[in-house]
């Protein structure tokens, strides 16, 4: 098993695992090959793919505002998974991170992902409970602004 930064041109085998996978928390616009571009492009060297016999068998999506670092959709496909692939996808990351001076680590699971939670809790990740965690569309479909400012 390789693991290697991802790039554009593994889009639609990353896209493919996404969607295989319960409770990724997909959206249309931000997880298109148009938002994944872009968000590459932001954060070049802090996205990671794990490659077995030329195919993609782990994600993680990982970006930093100059603050604090964020981990989005990490999957390993389930044929696979309990062998450490997640488990070396996020040091990867997280190494790639405290290069660019990143301290703090963040991510979310979706509440119904019970899997997910196990996950990140026994690899010594605490949930914030005195957080609130609050969203809100600032595009429509087409991404055009819903309001101006």
């Amino acid at each position: 098993m390789q693991i290697r930064e991802m790039t554009i041109d593994d889009y639609d085998d990353v896209y493919a695992l996404w969607i295989s996978t319960d409770n990724m928390g997909l959206r249309s616009l931000d997880d298109s090959k148009e938002g994944i571009d872009y968000f590459l492009k932001r954060n070049p060297h802090t996205n990671f793919i794990a490659v077995m016999d030329n195919k993609i068998i782990g994600v993680i999506l990982c970006g930093n505002d100059g603050r604090r670092g964020y981990i989005y959709h990490t999957v390993v496909r389930k044929d696979v998974r309990n062998q450490g692939i997640a488990t070396q996808l996020i040091n990867t990351a997280v190494k790639a991170l405290q290069k660019e001076n990143i301290t703090r680590v963040c991510l979310n699971v979706m509440k119904t992902n019970e899997d997910g939670k196990n996950f990140w809790i026994n690899r010594g990740w605490k949930e914030k409970e005195f957080l609130g965690f609050y969203s809100k569309s600032i595009t429509d479909k087409e991404n055009k602004p819903l309001f101006e400012l």
